[in-house]
């Protein structure tokens, strides 16, 4: 067991944050005589002087300094610790399993992650990046709390979130744009289409156009992204995930009359929203706060652009 209580070092660091036994009893309630004490105990516990007088005052020493550091990281880490066990007596989950679709914009899932975490530091966060019915198929199987997908589930209410707009691009040199001319579906069927596989375990589909008679499928967006600023291939993307690509030029729409964009209804779906905890529910919120607040940025930027 420790010689040395926490509080103890509460009441040290109550001394010295205040600048002297008077004013530190006055903040934390306690006589002056009970800090002296306290303290005194303290040095007499360590061997070590922490406190020396000067004046009518006191400081600490140069060990009491190096001490006193070490325990701040105590009592901090105390203070969460109840903090965290008043939020469990309160139905705080200590951990939450979310599944979000590859094709949700990333700036937003990064706000929303970032001010979950600003409320809720001490809870752990799985997250799934998923393709497809990988992330439907965590909720039918009860492996996510939460769930944010481009497919219905059956069984399951989902409240709209955002609109994933989805674009044929390649690179500007890749022999579609060599054509010179609107394209066609046997263009296209010409040449490497550049796939994401579907993150289900059991019944995993394919979308979208996929007669190409090459094709090349990966596990992640950025994967397919990255082989097409290589030129290796054609795809489908989201529209966020390319912005920057196709201000620099670096990707370019394909010239097709018509399915070169494609719309995708993304859904927020609760495994069960009734008896989700205060994280899951805080989550939701944080995703759905963010794509209004991403989404106002980025048309702002787009209507800025527009000559």
């Amino acid at each position: 067991m420790s010689r040395v209580t926490l509080s103890q070092w509460q009441m040290l660091a109550a001394v010295v944050d205040h600048g002297g036994f008077a004013r530190a009893a006055e903040a934390v309630h306690k006589s002056p005589s009970t800090l002296n004490h306290a303290v005194h105990k303290l040095e007499e516990q360590l061997g070590v002087q922490v406190l020396e007088p000067i004046g009518r005052q006191v400081r600490l020493t140069e060990a009491g300094e190096l001490l006193l550091r070490r325990a701040r990281q105590l009592i901090e880490s105390a203070a969460s610790l109840e903090d965290v066990a008043i939020r469990l007596a309160a139905g705080l989950e200590a951990e939450i399993v979310v599944a979000i679709d590859q094709v949700f914009p990333a700036d937003a899932q990064a706000k929303a992650l970032e001010r979950f975490s600003e409320t809720y530091p001490q809870v752990r966060v799985q997250l799934h990046e998923s393709v497809l019915n990988g992330g439907v198929e965590m909720l039918y199987d009860g492996r996510a709390d939460l769930v944010v997908s481009g497919i219905d589930a059956q069984g399951f209410l989902g409240e709209p979130l955002v609109t994933v707009r989805f674009i044929a691009v390649a690179h500007p040199q890749h022999a579609l744009h060599q054509l010179g001319r609107l394209l066609d579906l046997r263009d296209l069927a010409q040449y490497r289409q550049l796939v994401v596989r579907d993150s289900a375990l059991r019944q995993s589909t394919n979308a979208g156009w996929l007669k190409a008679e090459q094709r090349w499928t990966v596990t992640h967006l950025n994967t397919s992204l990255d082989m097409l600023r290589r030129g290796l291939g054609f795809a489908w993307m989201p529209e966020t995930r390319i912005a920057d690509e196709l201000r620099s030029g670096q990707l370019k729409p394909l010239p097709l009359p018509a399915g070169g964009v494609r719309e995708v209804p993304v859904q927020l779906i609760f495994r069960d929203r009734d008896r989700a905890g205060p994280a899951a529910h805080a989550m939701a919120t944080a995703l759905k706060q963010a794509v209004i607040s991403e989404c106002a940025v980025q048309d702002s930027t787009q209507s800025n652009e527009k000559p």
